[in-house]
């Protein structure tokens, strides 16, 4: 069995009580190690001539595993645990996000200007001129991420207050990276027409709405009408966010293995939102041979029960996954975790590229393939080449804000991906870096860059 790789979403604090003598300490790293647990960094919180409190931070790869490591302690002689906490749970408490003010008020005169009466001329030169309402308030630099909470990451329909951590975090994202200030809004309605309606009530406030877990078809319609009922850029994130950044290493992993995007046989797991997206995107950018699979096979022309969205990528073969991966160059999953077999890896055509995105357990451990797949990625931070939408959403929005764009296009994003995957020079190409760092600070410009120069060209920008 594959021994599975620790990560911070599993990390512990455990804080123990020790006897003061040489080798404690290392038997309960010992301990810790045996099981599998990967050590982090360890405290000494009061130390006396008899007794040492230490606090150890351990990750892990699973809920079981942070089990193990606790009885694990526990079974070491002497040693008594008096505290255990999830540090992911901890980090989480009271929430992620909070609302300052830009402008302290320090005086009558301040509270005068801010608020009443002052503000009052401020809405009187608004309701004359509509258009200032990008230059005094926080339209220009505000987002809404809206969800229904019906496909909230890969754990199904969570509902809108199982989505509200999801949607907090794509907030923190949106000002860490792009300096914008995003706002979760979390529906209580699933229905088509009501979110449309409640999202176009909301707009006046935002320069942008980015769609988020929404579950597909749904999706599609809601942003379509969007799009043509709003006059700000409407991007769902699942869908274009995940395609900007899986062709963007796609592009890169090609250029290792020598191939064409326009040769290669490209299967797609998953013909929901993202894998639809995907496969459009994909399609502009010039492959030619693309197969998707959903939970039932090859979506076939022989097939009675696709969607507008399948059909539209029927292809004349039939079959399983592991059928159409026969011979396959690439693998792009989007869709649940295990469905991948070193088997069906093996079966590919050679240096078979294996992007395996579900989240947070992708379609195949990459342990389990590292020596029959030329390149691998995921859509986890503990793997190289993570494909991650951050790569992607803050700097699409921060061109599309600045521009004052009016929608977001297809060639944006394709500009957003080209420039995406130039980030990655030559000399540092490999097959575990075919995507930028997240924390790589040239992205986000560069995509705003290019997503600015695009609407310029598309004649979508108003500034």
């Amino acid at each position: 069995m594959v021994q599975l790789t620790p990560n911070p979403s599993y990390s512990l604090a455990i804080r123990i009580e020790l006897p003061n003598r040489a080798g404690m300490l290392a038997s309960v790293t010992q301990a810790i190690a045996s099981v599998g647990g990967n050590l982090g960094q360890i405290d000494l919180i009061e130390q006396s001539r008899h007794v040492s409190i230490r606090e150890i931070t351990v990750d892990a790869a699973s809920l079981e595993q942070d089990e193990e490591i606790i009885q694990a302690v526990k079974a070491v002689p002497d040693v008594k645990i008096i505290e255990i906490y999830d540090r992911t749970f901890n980090l989480h408490r009271g929430g992620k996000l909070s609302v300052n003010s830009k402008i302290p008020l320090k005086s009558q005169s301040d509270l005068a200007m801010a608020y009443t009466p002052g503000v009052g001329r401020i809405c009187t030169a608004i309701a004359q001129d509509p258009e200032k309402v990008y230059s005094l308030t926080i339209k220009q630099n505000t987002v809404a991420i809206v969800t229904d909470g019906s496909a909230v990451l890969g754990l199904g329909n969570l509902g809108p207050a199982g989505a509200l951590p999801v949607m907090e975090g794509k907030a923190m994202l949106f000002k860490e990276f792009a300096g914008i200030d995003a706002f979760p809004i979390c529906l209580s309605t699933q229905d088509t027409e009501e979110i449309i309606k409640t999202v176009k009530n909301i707009a006046p406030v935002f320069g942008g709405i980015n769609l988020e877990d929404i579950a597909a078809p749904r999706c599609f319609e809601i942003e379509r009408r969007l799009r043509q009922e709003l006059d700000i850029p409407v991007f769902h994130d699942d869908q274009h966010g995940t395609a900007i950044v899986s062709l963007a290493a796609l592009i890169n992993a090609l250029k290792l293995v020598k191939k064409s995007l326009s040769e290669v046989r490209i299967v797609i797991n998953g013909a929901g939102a993202a894998g639809i997206a995907i496969a459009r995107l994909l399609k502009k950018a010039g492959a030619e041979n693309i197969w998707m699979c959903d939970s039932k096979g090859i979506l076939s022309h022989s097939r009675t029960d696709l969607n507008e969205e399948k059909r539209e990528f029927a292809v004349k073969a039939q079959g399983s996954l592991a059928g159409a991966l026969q011979g396959a160059d690439v693998f792009l999953g989007v869709s649940v975790p295990g469905v991948l077999t070193p088997e069906m890896v093996k079966s590919m055509a050679k240096d078979p590229i294996v992007f395996a995105m579900a989240n947070p357990i992708p379609e195949i451990q990459p342990e389990y393939i590292v020596s029959d797949a030329a390149v691998i990625a995921t859509g986890r931070s503990d793997y190289p080449n993570q494909i991650n939408n951050v790569l992607a959403f803050p700097g699409v929005f921060r061109g599309a804000l600045d521009c004052r764009a009016t929608t977001i296009t297809t060639t944006m994003y394709l500009e957003a991906a080209y420039a995406i995957a130039s980030l990655v020079s030559p000399s540092d190409l490999s097959a575990e870096q075919v995507i930028p760092s997240v924390f790589d600070k040239r992205v986000a410009i560069a995509v705003a860059s290019a997503v600015q120069q695009a609407a310029r060209l598309e004649g979508v920008a108003r500034c």
